[in-house]
């Protein structure tokens, strides 16, 4: 069976730093569309786990029918390791890192000192400033934000955010990259959450409110929004899902620049302090079987 070659307007060698959850999620996007992807992880454990879970993904998506390609020529495109100098050779690299600045920044540095100079970088980042992060880098015109949902194989949507200083050549290009996905593009300018995490997180932050207060049961509040707004997950189900640390650090960061509509809640304060992180630690504001 042959391979798919690079659908039109994708490019054909793509690097992801981070396989976690989302980062393995990125690679099987790219990879089952025809690209050549490279997954850098922290360590050799890391690295196993990444590949591990893109794997997992790929078959998944054979078993279906979504792809027409054997798995092992499917994976014989991934290549997943510790060395960052094998970005070099990349035509476009998605960071994703934990949302932390600092931490993103040093990816952001790491990953653009060895790329080629026409090649693209882009972050995962689903809150921080695209264009403070912009300005921390040698070539601001070829950075923007590629902000991809969970679950990365499910989800139609990739949010294509745009920096002060995005190039009008990248802004037209990314939109060909979620095209050739097969994910529909939803364009901001940036802006504290963007249009995505800012309305989610919004909705989020008073369901905690409410199960805090004892308005009703998270089942019940999450019912609410999927029986009567067409919502296809909950707002307290999708926090678990996302992970509540990650959901705690968008918040903070939305309150710092917002205001305090944005203030997290104690209950979700209290539950991160417990290690009550939602799916990945087994209990969130519901149980989760491993």
């Amino acid at each position: 069976m042959n391979l798919p070659q690079p659908a039109p307007g994708l490019p054909s060698r793509v690097g992801v730093l981070g396989g976690g959850r989302m980062g393995a999620g990125i690679a099987h996007a790219f990879l089952v569309k025809g690209a050549d992807v490279l997954v850098v992880e922290r360590d050799e454990q890391s690295a196993d786990a990444a590949r591990e879970r893109v794997e997992s993904a790929a078959a998944k998506s054979i078993e279906r029918g979504a792809v027409a390609a054997n798995l092992d020529e499917l994976v014989s495109r991934l290549a997943v390791g510790v060395d960052h100098d094998a970005f070099k050779d990349r035509q476009l690299v998605v960071e994703a890192v934990p949302e932390d600045w600092d931490l993103k920044v040093t990816a952001l540095r790491g990953i653009e000192e060895r790329l080629a100079g026409d090649a693209y970088l882009a972050s995962n980042t689903s809150s921080l400033s695209v264009s403070g992060l912009a300005s921390e880098l040698e070539r601001p015109g070829n950075f923007l934000g590629l902000h991809f949902f969970n679950p990365v194989p499910a989800s139609t949507l990739i949010e294509v955010v745009l920096g002060t200083r995005t190039s009008p050549e990248l802004a037209a290009a990314a939109k060909g990259w979620v095209e050739a996905l097969g994910k529909t593009a939803v364009v901001v300018n940036d802006a504290p959450g963007f249009a995505s995490s800012r309305l989610g997180v919004a909705i989020a932050l008073e369901a905690m409110r409410m199960v805090e207060e004892g308005v009703a049961s998270a089942e019940d509040i999450d019912a609410a929004m999927v029986l009567g707004y067409k919502h296809p997950t909950g707002p307290l189900k999708t926090t678990d899902i996302v992970g509540l640390d990650v959901r705690l650090g968008i918040a903070e960061y939305l309150h710092s620049t917002l205001g305090d509509r944005f203030a997290p809640p104690q209950i979700l304060k209290d539950k991160v302090a417990r290690g009550e992180l939602g799916r990945k630690t087994g209990k969130g504001f519901f149980d989760w079987p491993s």
